[in-house]
């Protein structure tokens, strides 16, 4: 594959990563987080399955045999973060959430060190400290001596949590290493779909059957796109470059959620800009590999969804 029709991928993955934080505050005003999650999810599962099929060819028994780990995967990956997601965005700017979860790489590094015993080398270690520091000057607004009198939006904390969640189901999920990732990431979802089907059920008296043509066409989007195209798109990539220089675009979720922002009239802060900066350039630091520490790369599993 041609190095133009890779990193075209790599930004095409991003570019759809970006528009579920912005289709989904719009989507926020017409659906609970609970039925923005199943619909999207219910959505993307009939594609995954049959691409999973014809592009993997996975022994379905196998993937199977790990569904004791499926299942944690589905609470905490599928269910529990994009709800927090969704949640928060009732309180937050897509923007603001964007430069939150930007910091998710480097924390997922953090976790590693601390529980998987992975090395970190010092240049890493300023990268988490510079990305840390970015996401206290967005939630602050830039007064960081305010930090422990700071009244924090509850959007961005639920953000915050959000990559808690996910930074725990992609340390879990890296023992599906032996498991094709599309037919993992299928049986996932069947699992979240399951779980969330009877809170469905209950929650049908307050669903909103007269949903905007706005809204409709926001979850098909984020069923089609977010869900499925950007993972396919990533892992093709990830057959071509490695893992670490992939993991650089990742970036690109916030610079497009801010261009996104702008195309729609809302305004974007200096100190948003500084954080975000910040927050990119940890995230280069720590993701970078370094002469000394060696500190595992995302697989295919820890990427958004």
């Amino acid at each position: 594959m041609k190095k133009f029709s890779v990193l075209l991928f790599l930004v095409l993955a991003n570019l759809f990563w970006a528009g579920n934080y912005v289709f989904g505050k719009y989507l926020i005003a017409e659906m609970s987080p609970l039925q923005i999650t199943f619909s999207r999810w219910l959505i993307a599962v009939i594609l995954l399955i049959p691409i999973a099929h014809w592009v993997e060819r996975p022994n379905w028994k196998n993937v199977w045999s790990e569904w004791k780990t499926l299942l944690i995967l589905a609470v905490l990956g599928v269910i529990s973060y994009n709800f927090l997601l969704y949640e928060a965005l009732q309180y937050t700017t897509s923007l603001n959430a964007a430069l939150v979860n930007s910091i998710n790489p480097a924390v997922i590094v953090l976790f590693s060190v601390l529980f998987l015993k992975e090395k970190i080398s010092f240049k890493n270690g300023i990268g988490l400290m510079v990305s840390l520091l970015g996401v206290l000057l967005v939630l602050t607004k830039g007064k960081l001596h305010m930090i422990i009198h700071t009244n924090y939006n509850q959007g961005d904390l639920l953000m915050l949590i959000a990559i808690l969640v996910w930074t725990i189901y992609s340390i879990i999920g890296r023992k599906t290493k032996s498991i094709p990732p599309i037919a993992a990431t299928s049986i996932t979802v069947i699992f979240a779909l399951l779980i969330m089907l009877p809170m469905v059920i209950v929650s049908a008296p307050d669903f909103n059957y007269h949903l905007s043509k706005q809204a409709i066409a926001s979850i098909v989007y984020m069923g089609i796109f977010p869900s499925v195209g950007s993972f396919i798109f990533w892992n093709i990539s990830l057959r071509q470059i490695d893992a670490s220089k992939a993991g650089v675009y990742l970036n690109l979720i916030t610079v497009f959620t801010a261009i996104f922002s702008l195309l729609l009239g809302n305004t974007i802060s200096f100190i948003q800009v500084v954080g975000g900066l910040l927050v990119f350039t940890g995230v280069y630091l720590t993701s970078d590999k370094g002469k000394r520490g060696k500190v595992k790369q995302l697989s295919p599993l820890e990427t958004q969804v």
